[in-house]
């Protein structure tokens, strides 16, 4: 491959990468290629070429896989979300338990675990909570709007088109939110346009409109819109909030974050409520949370619900159990095992995050659960009692070394180790591989038509 100079291949799609890329060798050389699955056969453009492998995009595909369905949104290619659907979703979920194994045999190198089927999410469409839109003066068309000489690019409000994070597709519908988060979408981008105020732009940091994030609780099927502008503006944002209690009489809560800041993200400065409450009120099994606009939370309801479950089997406590709970962020997993155990305490670097788990203690009234906020490699060097069970929820990039090192010296009996990154995973618990078995591992799919993956894995104190 390194001394061939053709820029475009033919090629057979053997396998799935994790990151959602299909796999093809030409002369033993790997290709990962965008936009193909297993069992195309496609014509691919070579982007990126190193020692080891190269990267390519699908120009054509000469012979589609068995595999490959009908995707279901208008938009799929030119948004950069759902890369997977045109995936039956059966399929999905056999990808993604088969990259789990790998990690835990290539990156972990263990060979002993066993890695589950992964559980499909209860809902495949319509299912997220949470949606973050951007709002564009020069919306990106996709390949049909360019063959049409009547749509000209203009301004709207949209998803990211990948490879092109500046690029915004204005859509009317996304099918991975509710149907009433669609209506909320075309109210906000309705009066968007007809307003004289000016999208933000990014180059010279300057325009009010910057972002809207719509936030559905599934337990009372209400909604909050947080627009978040440039400048305050209020006589605006009030207009644009007689507009939507006018037609979607769902939204409980508006609010405006107000943002000087360059980066591209959606919390503001300050924040103004318009209308309603500042908050929402969601619920996984029996326990109620208050969700805030710039607070985290699962963004699957009813998959975090299953994901949970499956920490609460793995943790298998009897009642009396002291429980460590690190990375807790707003304290759900604590709440919702706080039923099953004496004591639980849980650590997070993010002090509002802990804020919202003593909130939402109170909210439940649950008396046994503690929480310290602080970076977890210096907090837990003064953990010196030692937990009967350590449950774990990292970020992507996993654990420090001195977590690693410190948990080692508590020992608990057993260790609940939660994470949205398998590499990461299976990397963090080759580490633990002198002390502890690992017994299995159940990957839960909160996302749908995309190649993220979470998996629970328990391990269990070896003795000696």
């Amino acid at each position: 491959m390194g001394k061939r100079k053709e820029k475009i291949l033919e090629l057979e799609i053997e396998n799935l990468a994790f990151g959602g890329r299909g796999i093809a060798k030409l002369d033993g050389f790997v290709v990962f290629v965008e936009g193909a699955v297993p069992g195309d056969f496609v014509r691919a453009k070579i982007v990126k070429r190193k020692k080891q492998f190269a990267e390519a995009v699908v120009i054509e595909i000469l012979r589609p896989s068995q595999k490959r369905i009908d995707p279901e949104c208008k938009y799929f290619g030119t948004c950069g979300g759902c890369r997977w659907q045109s995936l039956d979703y059966k399929d999905q979920l056999e990808y993604k338990t088969s990259q789990v194994k790998e990690a835990f045999k290539h990156i972990g190198l263990i060979d002993s675990v066993e890695v589950l089927d992964a559980l499909g999410s209860p809902q495949i469409f319509r299912y997220r909570n949470k949606m973050e839109f951007s709002f564009t003066d020069s919306g990106w068309l996709t390949p049909e709007q360019l063959e049409d000489k009547n749509i000209i690019k203009g301004s709207g409000v949209g998803l990211h088109v990948p490879g092109v994070f500046s690029k915004i597709i204005d859509i009317d519908k996304c099918l991975i939110q509710p149907e009433q988060g669609d209506i909320i979408l075309d109210t906000v981008r309705k009066f968007m346009l007809s307003s004289e105020h000016k999208v933000y732009d990014g180059r010279k940091h300057e325009g009010f409109w910057r972002f809207l994030m719509i936030r559905h609780s599934v337990a009372e099927n209400s909604f909050m819109v947080n627009i978040v502008t440039g400048y305050e503006n209020r006589d605006e944002i009030e207009a644009l909030g007689e507009e939507l209690k006018k037609n979607c009489p769902y939204v409980t809560s508006f609010l405006n974050n107000v943002s000087s800041k360059k980066a591209s993200i959606s919390q503001g400065d300050y924040e103004l409520l318009i209308f309603g409450d500042n908050q929402i009120t969601e619920k996984i099994g029996d326990h109620s949370f208050s969700i805030s606009a710039n607070s985290f939370f699962q963004t699957n309801t009813k998959g975090a619900e299953q994901l949970y479950n499956v920490v609460k089997e793995f943790a298998d406590l009897k009642g009396d159990e002291y429980v460590a709970d690190l990375y807790t962020g707003t304290g759900s997993i604590a709440i919702h095992l706080s039923g099953y155990a004496n004591e639980i305490f849980g650590v997070e670097i993010v002090e509002e995050a802990i804020k919202d788990a003593r909130k939402n203690c109170e909210v439940n009234n649950i008396t046994n659960c503690s929480f310290s906020a602080g970076d977890l490699k210096d907090v837990i060097q003064d953990m010196n009692r030692r937990p009967d069970v350590l449950v774990c929820d990292p970020p992507r990039a996993g654990m420090h070394k001195t977590v690693v090192e410190k948990i080692l010296e508590l020992a608990p009996e057993k260790i609940v180790y939660v994470s949205c990154n398998p590499a990461t995973m299976a990397r963090d618990i080759s580490m633990f591989k002198e002390k502890y078995d690992p017994v299995r591992v159940q990957p839960v799919d909160m996302f749908p038509h995309t190649y993220h993956i979470e998996a629970v894995a328990e391990l269990v104190l070896r003795s000696f």
